[in-house]
């Protein structure tokens, strides 16, 4: 028993060193390292949708910019708000003076518009619109810092000590920051949620909209078009953080979820990590 001990050991440490494998104390798993799996993200991790068990990271608690993958939060305290108040989706509400011309991608809003909150979300996580993250702050949190608040609270409840947001849409400030890893249990958090996940696993939505002719919201989202059992969830990007995916795919009974950051080559990555995935699983 003793000279097993030790050979397997030595295997571990050899193979760690060639750079072949990673093994995880934590979990009791050999996982291939990032550069066997080829991706290009400067942080990533891979879990278990169901059980939220790790089964791929890379600098996984390394600060990192979220961009418009805040946008998950945006829209999981939005849906939860509207569940608890029993309050409809489809309801219309006027778009407030805040949101129009908000900076970035933009459902092109106006100020006193009537749209459902149902369009808002999908203009949200579908097209990114940053003017849909501003309305839904403004209405749903009665003040653009009380939403905010509230998404941060929910991260603090969530346990996600490495993320703090500074506003509703994921544009960048050197104080609205996050990890991989707590990217992921937000992730997880909101795919729980049936309505959240029909959103995000929409490829166009038609919006019903009296004086726009912006109608057809088209997923940005690659991965549901392009990967087997893609469903989800958010991309973003911005100058200073970079590239950034929040994926998921199911296939039958099981399903991962993965997050690659600072990701010049994001969907390839996130492919190459899920497929591994549902190898591991």
């Amino acid at each position: 028993m003793k000279k097993k001990k030790i050979l397997f050991t030595v295997i571990v440490t050899a193979v760690s060193v060639l750079g072949i494998f990673v093994y995880s104390w934590r979990t009791g798993e050999v996982r291939l390292s990032s550069q066997d799996i080829g991706i290009s993200a400067g942080q990533a991790i891979l879990i278990d949708a169901h059980t939220g068990r790790v089964i791929y990271e890379k600098s996984a608690d390394e600060k990192a910019y979220p961009a418009s993958t805040t946008k998950i939060m945006t829209a999981m305290i939005t849906i939860q708000t509207l569940e608890k108040y029993d309050s409809p989706i489809k309801q219309k509400v006027k778009v407030p003076p805040g949101a129009e011309g908000t900076e970035g991608s933009s459902i092109y809003l106006k100020t006193g518009e009537m749209i459902s909150i149902e369009d808002l979300l999908y203009g949200l996580m579908l097209v990114s619109g940053n003017d849909s993250a501003e309305a839904l702050a403004e209405i749903i949190g009665g003040s653009r810092e009380n939403f905010v608040d509230m998404m941060n609270k929910k991260a603090k409840e969530l346990g996600c000590s490495g993320t703090h947001f500074e506003n509703p849409s994921g544009l960048f400030d050197e104080k609205h920051y996050t990890t991989a890893r707590d990217m992921a249990v937000i992730a997880a958090e909101a795919m729980k949620n049936r309505r959240f996940r029909q959103i995000v696993s929409e490829d166009v939505w038609h919006a019903e909209r009296e004086n726009s002719d912006y109608l057809a919201f088209r997923n940005k989202n690659k991965t549901i078009r392009q990967f087997e059992g893609g469903n989800g969830i958010k991309i973003g990007y911005t100058e200073n953080s970079g590239r950034t995916l929040v994926a998921s795919a199911k296939r039958g009974d099981e399903e991962v979820i993965c997050v690659v950051m600072s990701a010049p080559d994001w969907f390839n990555d996130a492919y190459s990590l899920m497929e591994y995935g549902f190898e591991m699983l």
